[in-house]
């Protein structure tokens, strides 16, 4: 399963379907730049993977280190 815990913000272990980037790099555009955003499949996917490992009511914070899970955020807001 996908470690969300991360240092900072980096690209998504798993594949993005519509442009076939392998896990890791982030999603191209058809001109072949990064895109700024991910493709929609690959953000659901994202989604998915996040509330399974981590619960339907975390979500991920900036702290003075860089980034954590915060297992209760949507729940206090």
């Amino acid at each position: 399963m996908a470690d969300f815990t991360i240092p900072r913000p980096r690209p998504l272990p798993f594949p993005s379907p519509p442009c076939g980037a392998p896990p890791g790099p982030w999603s191209r555009r058809p001109s072949g730049h990064r895109a700024a955003d991910l493709h929609r499949a690959r953000g659901i996917e994202a989604d998915r993977v996040f509330i399974d490992q981590h619960g339907p009511d975390a979500s991920i914070i900036r702290i003075a280190t860089g980034w954590q899970v915060d297992p209760r955020g949507r729940a206090r807001d």
